[in-house]
């Protein structure tokens, strides 16, 4: 089964995206799915490099640097990253800027998309 994980939620301030990055994890496990993350508006904060989290808190940057080591596609909007400033330097290996047209894609691709 293929699956899309879309998260818009900032990486901090709310779990939405923890959650979802939760979810993607547990499915990452499942041989049967084959899995892509996509982030958009703030969510393109998860996957910026450097982040520093106290001992014991969740930290998204490990969480999408899992997830990558699982050969999971993570795509962040450009859009959403040039609005925040981030250039392509400031996101974790193994996640890309995306568009709007892979995420089209991505969309027409997934059996389910789910959204957090």
């Amino acid at each position: 089964m293929d699956i899309l994980v879309i998260l818009n939620d900032p990486p901090y301030g709310t779990e939405r995206s923890y959650n979802g990055l939760r979810l993607a994890l547990s499915l990452a496990k499942e041989p049967e799915v084959e899995l892509r993350i996509f982030l958009m508006a703030d969510a393109v904060r998860c996957a910026q490099r450097g982040q520093q989290t106290p001992e014991g808190y969740y930290n998204t940057e490990r969480m999408l640097t899992g997830l990558r080591n699982k050969g999971v596609p993570i795509g962040a909007c450009g859009t959403c990253m040039e609005a925040r400033g981030m250039g392509d330097e400031a996101l974790i290996e193994g996640a890309h800027r995306s568009s709007m047209a892979e995420l089209t894609a991505w969309t027409l691709w997934a059996d389910k998309v789910v959204g957090f």
